[in-house]
C-alpha cells in the first residue's frame, strides 16, 4: 500500500493547552498540555490514534523521519488519509512533549517522581479535553494497540456518544496479573537502581535498570519462536572464555537505545496506569462496561501474544453489543500490532469505510 503524502495531504504538529485537569485521583494537574500530530485534509473525519508504551505522537512522521505507524497509516493506505484525516496525542505523562514527570510544576521545578499517578481515564479525559480545543466535536473512529489499545477501551466506555467506530488491538478491558507481574519486575530494576536516585538522576543512560526493565519488556512483546528462529543460538563473541550471543547482543543493545530516547520517570508513570488498567472500575465490572459500549468495535489479538491472549480479547468482544473479532496468525506476538499489516490492515481499512 501506499506510504507517500503528497502536498495535497496536510501534516504538523502541535501543542494543545487545556488547562487544569481533575484526575481520577481527585488532585488537579495545572497547565496541562499534550502536544499532537495531525495529518490528512482538516475537513475529512478524524480517527484518533493512541500510542503504545514507548510510542509517540509521531505516528505519520515525514519521509525523512518516518512515524512509527506509516506503513500502516498514508495517503490510499489501510488507514487512507485521502478518507480520513488522523491524530495522535503524546499521552499524559509522556516525554515527548505533553505534560509528564519531565514537565516543570506550579513552583518552576520539574515533577520527576513527584508527578501524580495518573491512570489511562486520565489520558483519555486529557485527550478529549485537547480535541474540544481543535473545534473537534467527534470522532470516525479510536484505534491503538497496547496501552494504545487500553486508550481505545477507555474512550469507548467515557464518551460513547462521541467515537462511531473502534479498533482494538491486542489489548484486554484489563490487565492481567501475568502482565503485572513482568511490570513488577521492570518497575523494581528501575526504582531500586541506586542512580534512579527516587527520580533525581543525572542521564537516563546512568539508569541500568531502565536497560533492565526494557529487556525483561522486551522477551514478552514477541514469541518464542521468532527469538529462536532470528538468533538460532549464534554466538556474537566470546568473552573471557565466556560466549555471548547475539541474542543477548541485542537484548543490550535495545536496553542502551531506550535510554537515549525516553524518561524512566515517564516510563514507571506509564507501567503503573497500565496495571491499574480495569474498564469495569467503578462501572458495576467488565460485562457491564462492555454492555454499555455504544461503538462498532472491532478487536484483533495475535497468536503468541503473551500479555494479552487472543482468546481473552474475543471473550471481551463477545459481550460488546456491536462488535467482531479477529485473529492475526503472526510468530511477531504482541508487537504483531506493529508489523506485518498486509495480514490485518485489510480489516481495519473495512471497518473504518464500511458505511462511511
Amino acid at each position: 500500500m501506499g506510504e507517500t503524502l503528497t502536498e495535497k495531504v496536510r501534516h504538523s504538529e502541535g501543542s494543545v493547552e487545556i488547562g487544569s485537569l481533575t484526575l481520577e485521583s481527585g488532585k488537579v494537574l495545572h497547565d496541562v498540555s499534550l502536544r499532537y500530530e495531525r495529518a490528512g485534509d482538516p475537513s475529512l473525519p478524524v480517527i484518533l490514534i493512541c500510542h503504545a508504551l514507548t510510542g509517540t505522537h509521531q505516528t505519520i512522521g515525514t519521509e525523512q523521519d518516518p512515524g512509527w505507524w506509516r506503513g500502516f497509516a498514508g495517503e490510499h493506505s489501510y488507514l487512507d488519509l485521502t478518507k480520513f484525516q488522523v491524530i495522535t496525542f503524546n499521552v499524559l505523562g509522556g516525554c515527548s512533549g505533553s505534560t509528564g514527570p519531565d514537565s516543570f510544576d506550579q513552583n518552576d521545578e520539574k515533577y520527576r517522581s513527584a508527578f501524580p499517578f495518573i491512570t489511562v481515564k486520565d489520558m483519555v479525559n486529557a485527550q478529549y479535553q485537547a480535541l474540544l480545543k481543535l473545534g473537534i466535536s467527534n470522532l470516525q473512529g479510536v484505534i491503538g494497540g497496547s496501552l494504545g489499545g487500553m486508550q481505545t477501551l477507555e474512550w469507548c466506555i467515557s464518551y460513547p456518544d462521541f467515537v462511531e467506530k473502534a479498533v482494538l488491538l491486542a489489548a484486554t478491558p484489563s490487565l492481567s496479573d501475568y502482565g503485572i507481574a513482568f511490570n513488577r519486575i521492570g518497575i523494581h530494576a528501575i526504582e531500586n537502581d541506586p542512580a534512579w536516585n527516587n527520580g533525581s538522576y543525572e542521564n537516563a543512560s546512568d539508569v541500568k535498570g531502565f536497560e533492565v526493565a526494557r529487556m525483561v519488556g522486551l522477551v514478552t512483546y514477541r514469541s518464542p519462536h521468532l527469538f529462536t528462529g532470528r538468533f538460532n543460538r549464534e554466538e556474537k563473541e566470546v568473552v573471557e572464555e565466556q560466549p555471548f550471543y547475539q541474542v543477548e547482543s541485542y537484548l543490550k543493545y535495545q536496553g542502551e537505545k531506550i535510554t537515549k530516547r525516553f524518561d524512566p520517570n515517564s516510563y514507571l508513570t506509564l507501567l503503573y496506569a497500565m496495571n491499574h488498567h480495569d474498564i469495569g472500575r467503578n462501572r458495576g465490572g467488565i460485562p457491564e462496561a462492555a454492555g454499555n459500549i455504544k461503538s462498532k468495535l472491532l478487536g484483533i489479538g495475535f497468536k503468541g501474544d503473551l500479555l494479552y491472549p487472543p482468546d481473552d480479547i474475543q471473550e471481551f468482544v463477545n459481550q460488546v453489543p456491536k462488535a467482531s473479532f479477529h485473529e492475526v496468525d503472526t510468530e511477531f506476538g504482541h508487537d504483531g500490532f506493529l508489523v506485518e499489516f498486509d495480514k490485518w490492515g485489510p480489516i481495519v481499512k473495512e471497518h473504518f469505510e464500511n458505511g462511511q
